[in-house]
């Protein structure tokens, strides 16, 4: 298991690792650094427990078992029957522009900063095997066509988030912030009654412009963050995001750089934060009539 480094600050201690390829961070309004060590390692074991069992990367999983199934149906247990559940209202109530069978656009798609744009043909062949509504999924047995696969990449940061709150709202009645990969949730506010102060960065930003992030007071609930800053193509002028259509198989152009979305639980900040980009030059139109709060860098 990565290390788990325990520090303290003033009044309040940290405790971080490292899980889902993302730096995590956990602020504990408390000088207790034996209790902030207990916490800590109730959050450590959670986050690798939901990497290990639903990264695409590992062969001893789930997702593995799924995407290797050849066509054949395979029975689930109830967290990810839940999970699925959540993938297809999430892809019925986008219209299809959330769908986690989309996950082998990956393929084509290289997103290192260069100027390599995939081909169309490319892109085609990985449509053929891209669709929610190719799959059947009826609770708990999924069937996917061969050749098609499942990612839940898409949704099991923010999920991770949200079960690691859970389990410390299980364990202790003090304040504390999660922070994994910049997918933030609070369980309440600071014992002294002020909300916890967020910076919201944008680094593409801030590289160009030397210029401050915004700040965020936040006493309860989530922040989620979907932006191209570190993942992106640049060619003939145009910047291709990360954030793939899943309808077309083609990167989106036209979106803000980065959008951060409040919400009550770090799963729902996080999908209206994709969808946003998604939508593209009306990404602002789309969380308005979403009525969350939200902040747009273009």
């Amino acid at each position: 298991m990565p290390e788990l480094s325990i520090t303290r600050h003033m009044d309040y201690c940290f405790a971080r690792f490292r899980a889902m390829a993302s730096p995590c961070e956990l602020l504990f309004d408390t000088d207790n650094t034996e209790l902030a060590t207990k916490l800590g390692q109730i959050a450590q074991q959670e986050a690798i427990r939901i990497e290990n069992k639903f990264s695409r990367y590992r062969t001893d999983n789930i997702v593995h078992t799924i995407n290797a199934s050849n066509g054949q149906p395979v029975e689930v247990d109830e967290e990810t029957a839940n999970l699925l559940d959540y993938a297809q209202q999430c892809y019925q109530l986008s219209e299809g522009l959330f769908d986690i069978t989309s996950g082998i656009l990956r393929r084509a798609w290289k997103f290192d900063g260069s100027d390599n744009i995939p081909e169309q043909q490319q892109i085609n062949d990985m449509l053929v095997h891209i669709g929610w509504q190719k799959l059947s999924w009826q609770r708990p047995i999924i069937t996917l066509q061969a050749d098609m696969e499942i990612d839940l990449g898409g949704i099991g940061k923010e999920y991770a988030v949200d079960k690691v709150v859970k389990m410390l709202v299980e364990e202790t009645d003090m304040s504390c912030l999660v922070n994994f990969g910049g997918d933030i949730c609070v369980t309440g506010p600071r014992r002294s009654g002020s909300p916890w102060t967020i910076g919201i960065e944008d680094p593409v930003k801030r590289a160009l412009e030397n210029s401050k992030s915004p700040y965020l007071q936040l006493s309860k609930g989530a922040i989620a963050t979907s932006g191209d800053a570190n993942r992106y193509l640049v060619k003939d002028g145009i910047r291709y995001s990360h954030i793939l259509n899943p309808k077309t198989g083609w990167a989106v152009t036209d979106a803000p750089g980065s959008v951060t979305v409040a919400a009550n639980t770090c799963t729902e900040a996080g999908i209206l934060s994709t969808l946003a980009l998604l939508h593209g030059a009306n990404a602002e139109q789309f969380l308005k009539m979403q009525d969350v709060k939200y902040w747009c860098e273009w």
